[in-house]
């Protein structure tokens, strides 16, 4: 049986959510893709294309990747059910029926793994309380716009 497309040419929408999750944790880490690589014995490159959907992850190599990444294999699927807005996920060949889109992990951004980093990084749990109070009182200020 021919693998299952999207109605999109390109990478399937699973497949590119289990490679940002991928990256969002080695990111996490502190862990560049060669590291990554090397510990779980394949090139950078092939790092690369699993972390943007290219190639898909089997299950024995996902197993590698969450114990490199020191994570359960089912956190790289959490996240990934049905939602609204984005883009359209139709599998053909699975059901008739459409399905409904994924929608994407904000830990993937770079930006916001940045300030998780640095939020770890803090060690005074006051300092820690205030920066969250801080980034709340910000994000009210932007909706009352």
């Amino acid at each position: 049986m021919p693998r299952t497309r999207t109605d999109d040419e390109g990478p399937h929408p699973v497949d590119t959510h289990v490679g940002a999750k991928v990256k969002s944790r080695r990111l996490m880490l502190g862990l560049s893709q060669e590291e990554l690589a090397k510990s779980i014995g394949l090139t950078f490159q092939q790092v690369q294309k699993y972390e943007r959907g290219t190639n898909r992850i089997s299950v024995s190599r996902l197993a590698d990747i969450s114990r490199a990444l020191k994570v359960t294999m089912d956190y790289f699927l959490d996240g990934c059910q049905p939602a609204t807005g984005g883009k359209k996920l139709v599998i053909r060949g699975v059901s008739d029926n459409k399905q409904d889109t994924l929608e994407p992990d904000p830990m993937t951004k770079r930006d916001v793994l940045e300030l998780v980093r640095a939020y770890e990084q803090i060690s005074t749990p006051r300092l820690k309380k205030q920066l969250v109070e801080m980034a709340k009182a910000m994000a009210k200020s932007v909706s009352d716009e």
